[in-house]
């Protein structure tokens, strides 16, 4: 069975900054894609960023240049440096990988999901 565990994230005042990390853990046989969602009470679940194994990177325009994602392969963690942030970014953040499952193929997994709020 895989995990994904999520940390960080909390209240931030505007223009601040925060970092969250998510853990992949269990059987796992290979990750593809890694990424973050964020979703506000009454609005579909969006894409944040997402990097893929290699390590290149899709950012949502709206947090382009305040953003970063990256990845560690070895250790199956994937990470979202946020910087510059607005009271619009005040969502609950999910990561999201695409596992490599034997006979199965890709199969997408989430974390529990982690409150980031921006506000003062």
């Amino acid at each position: 069975q895989v995990q994904l565990v999520e940390s960080g994230g909390g209240l931030v005042q505007p223009g601040g900054s925060a970092r969250l990390s998510c853990a992949a853990s269990g059987s796992i046989f290979g990750i593809n894609t890694m990424a973050w969602y964020r979703q506000t009470p009454g609005k579909q679940r969006e894409l944040v960023a997402a990097i893929a194994r290699g390590g290149s990177t899709d950012y949502a325009d709206s947090v382009k240049g305040r953003f970063t994602i990256s990845r560690d392969n070895a250790k199956n963690t994937v990470s979202l440096q946020m910087n510059s942030l607005k009271p619009d970014d005040t969502a609950v953040y999910y990561c999201n990988a695409n596992l490599f499952i034997p006979g199965v193929g890709l199969e997408g997994y989430w974390g529990q999901g982690t409150q980031v709020t921006v506000s003062s």
